[in-house]
C-alpha cells in the first residue's frame, strides 16, 4: 500500500486526479483514493488554487458544494476557442437573468411562481436556462397539477463563481419579492444580475 504523506505528493496526486477526471470529485471520495484526511485534500487544494493564481496559470482549480474541479482559466477562452473551433454561446437575455435570479433565490420553485414574481410568461427563459445546464428540474410540487419544481445547479453555482448557494447576495426583502409582481427588478436582483453578467457570457469550458 503506497501511503502520501508529503504535503507537495499530495497535491501531485490531487493534480492528477482532477485532471485526468476533468470534473468536479467530493473531497470525501479524493480522501479515500489518495488514503488521506480529508482536511489534508482542503489543504493541498488551496495550496494548488494559490500557486496557480500567483504563477497566472492558464488552469484554476474551483470548490463548489464540497467538490473540487480543475477548470480553464477563463482569460485564455479565446486561445481555447481557436484551437477547438468551439463557438461562443451566447449571452443570455436580461429576462432569462432575472428568471434565473428568482430561481435561485426562491428554489425549489415553480414557472407558476416565476410568472407571478416577473408578471410574464417566463416559459422561453426558462427552456433557455436548462438548454444552458443553468438549472433543473427538482420533483413536482405537492399541489393542483403537480407543477414541475425549478432549481439551480452546480453549473450554475461554478459560472458565477459560487462555492454554494449560501454565498448568494442578501435578500432582505424576499417575501415581499414574491408578493410584489410590479417591481419585479429589486436592487438587490439588478445588481446581482449587473455584478455577473459578464461571467455568465465568459465562463463557458470547465475542462
Amino acid at each position: 500500500m503506497w501511503n502520501l504523506t508529503i504535503g507537495k505528493n499530495i497535491e501531485c496526486a490531487l493534480e492528477a486526479v482532477l485532471f485526468s477526471l476533468g470534473e468536479a470529485v467530493e473531497i470525501e471520495k479524493l480522501a479515500e483514493a489518495l488514503e488521506v484526511r480529508e482536511d489534508e485534500v482542503k489543504n493541498a487544494f488551496q495550496s494548488l488554487k494559490k500557486r496557480y493564481e500567483d504563477e497566472g496559470r492558464g488552469i484554476r482549480l474551483i470548490e463548489i458544494e464540497n467538490s473540487i474541479q480543475m477548470c480553464s482559466n477563463p482569460d485564455y477562452y479565446e486561445c481555447i476557442q481557436r484551437v477547438t473551433q468551439i463557438k461562443r454561446q451566447a449571452g443570455l437575455s436580461s429576462a432569462a437573468l432575472e428568471t434565473l435570479s428568482i430561481i435561485a433565490y426562491n428554489q425549489p420553485v415553480t414557472k407558476g411562481t416565476m410568472d407571478f414574481i416577473r408578471g410574464v410568461d417566463c416559459t422561453y427563459s426558462v427552456a433557455r436556462l436548462l438548454e444552458r445546464g443553468f438549472i433543473d428540474e427538482l420533483g413536482r410540487a405537492e399541489t393542483p397539477g403537480r407543477p414541475i419544481l425549478y432549481g439551480t445547479t452546480m453549473e450554475f453555482l461554478r459560472c458565477f463563481g459560487l462555492k454554494s448557494l449560501e454565498d448568494l447576495p442578501p435578500l432582505p426583502e424576499k417575501e415581499a419579492l414574491q408578493e410584489e409582481t410590479e417591481n419585479v427588478k429589486s436592487d438587490i436582483i439588478e445588481e446581482f444580475v449587473k455584478e455577473n453578467e459578464e461571467n455568465i457570457n465568459t465562463v463557458e469550458l470547465s475542462e
